[in-house]
């Protein structure tokens, strides 16, 4: 069973960073990949960044590219989303996420299937 415990949420001022860790247990495919998502009040779900097991391939929303840094070590290591320059807009509850990666498609179209329980990112105006 695959367990994804977040962890670094928190209220910052605009133009502050945090960084989320992600850490995994009990993932058994060959093919992963982890990624963040984010759900802000009266919002659906978005994919906000990704990346493979191997940490090879990323993918990032467009609202978050050259802001928010996604990445990990090795595969035994936790992932991290570092988040840069935040905004009001990025208020949301962020959430982790991993599931198997077919052959062929992009990190952000992996089948995410396991979820963390969401920690709340606050960024003040």
């Amino acid at each position: 069973q695959v367990q994804l415990v977040e962890s670094g949420g928190g209220l910052v001022q605009a133009g502050g960073s945090l960084r989320l860790s992600c850490a995994a247990s009990g993932l058994t495919f060959s093919r992963y990949a982890m990624g963040w998502f984010r759900q802000a009040p009266g919002k659906e779900r978005e994919f906000v960044a990704g990346i493979s097991w191997s940490g090879g391939s990323t993918a990032y929303a467009d609202s978050v590219k050259g802001r928010f840094t996604i990445s990990r070590d090795n595969a035994k290591k936790p992932v991290y989303l570092q988040m840069n320059s935040l905004k009001p807009e990025d208020t949301a509850v962020y959430y982790c996420a991993a599931g198997r990666l077919p052959y062929g498609r992009s990190v952000m179209g992996a089948d995410f299937g396991s979820w963390g329980q969401g920690t709340q990112v606050t960024v003040s105006s």
